[in-house]
């Protein structure tokens, strides 16, 4: 198989395609400025639990970019803090969820760190158990088939979530009945300290696409043109009616797992290729080759993502804990909504960072 990791990275071919780098790499700034503020947090104990997405970043908001944003139906995993701010979520909800404040819109602070959920955006709310929500995406395909409309279900995964039953039969269901949905794989080689040879005995999951009667596509995920194109292709043949596909990224998991682990299953020289392929320099590097960001502008717009990141932060901060008489509220059907989730819904879905942009949907 052809290295990924060598390949030089895809060229944009038009306007928007350029447009589109640079706003992928702004998502990125204002991602890693969060996730910086996580781990901040985590050492001074007041964040319990930090995951974050860093190496992964940028395959998950170049394939956010190929779906229609409040239409299709999202199904992500808890490292997807980056896909999740290319989405439309603010610093401030995930960092009020994370921290556990009453304002939480995704639960009420009900559920773990970055397990987000917005009805406004079409995310459907998760569990901790890996794989899980796979056969959740294909149900929500499935619905779209019955409805008959053209929404099309991508679910984001692991490696290590390949490796569960339900991932088996989320894809034999889809590929029996050849149901609009995507499964976007970040592959980072690793399922927390597990190697990708005791996961599964061929290179990648698209592999395995053939036999559950969809194609399969690897993608190196630190080129987030080739990322974004793979995805959108994927998404416009569920949409056209042709089934599901498989998109796997190949990424770099840059840190450790949570910040609840040290990292010592890596041998230092597997740490530095990890780092080695951070997507950060590498498309902050195609941005000036393609003239689409000046020099010295990158100290500016982290700057600005710092400072957001920490604002919010801090606001969420403030915010109260949930009250000890809420303990028994939105369990059942029937109580009003969230105050904090009826003014989002209330609010709609806002301007997301693509949204202006002229791509192909």
């Amino acid at each position: 198989m052809t290295s990924l990791d060598t390949e030089k990275p895809a060229a944009p071919v038009n306007a928007a395609e350029r447009a589109l780098l640079r706003r992928i790499y702004e998502v990125l700034l204002l991602s890693r400025a969060v996730e910086e503020r996580f781990w901040v947090l985590s050492r001074q104990g007041v964040a319990s639990f930090v995951l974050t997405p860093r190496g992964h970043d940028v395959a998950q908001i170049a394939s956010a970019a190929a779906i229609r944003r409040g239409h299709d139906s999202v199904w992500p995993y808890y490292r997807d803090m980056a896909l999740a701010l290319a989405l439309g979520l603010t610093p401030f909800e995930l960092f009020a969820g994370s921290l556990g404040r009453d304002c939480d819109p995704h639960s009420g602070s009900r559920q773990l760190t970055l397990h987000i959920s917005s009805p406004r955006l079409r995310i459907g709310s998760v569990s901790s158990e890996i794989a899980a929500h796979l056969p959740h995406a294909v149900g929500a395909a499935y619905a779209s088939r019955v409805l008959g409309d053209d929404r099309v279900a991508v679910a984001w995964f692991g490696d290590g979530a390949s490796s569960e039953g339900a991932t088996h039969e989320a894809m034999n269901l889809a590929g029996i009945h050849q149901l609009p949905v995507v499964f976007f794989c970040e592959n980072n080689d690793i399922a927390i300290s597990v190697p990708h040879h005791l996961q599964m005995p061929i290179a990648s999951l698209a592999e395995r696409g053939p036999a559950y009667g969809m194609p399969g596509v690897r993608v190196d995920g630190t080129d987030a043109l080739a990322v974004y194109r793979a995805t959108r292709t994927a998404v416009a043949r569920a949409r056209a009616g042709l089934g599901p596909s498989i998109v796997d990224a190949h990424v770099p998991r840059i840190t450790s797992h949570s910040s609840q682990d040290d990292d010592q299953y890596r041998t230092p020289q597997e740490k530095a290729a990890a780092e080695a392929r951070d997507p950060l320099p590498k498309l902050r590097a195609e941005l000036l080759e393609f003239g689409l960001l000046a020099p010295g502008e990158e100290a500016q717009l982290q700057q600005a993502a710092r400072a957001r990141a920490l604002e919010e932060a801090d606001r969420a901060l403030a915010s109260p804990e949930p009250a000890p008489a809420r303990a028994r509220r939105w369990l059942y059907a029937g109580d009003p909504p969230h105050p904090e989730l009826a003014r989002l819904e209330a609010e709609g879905i806002g301007v997301g960072p693509f949204d202006d942009l002229d791509l192909p949907s």
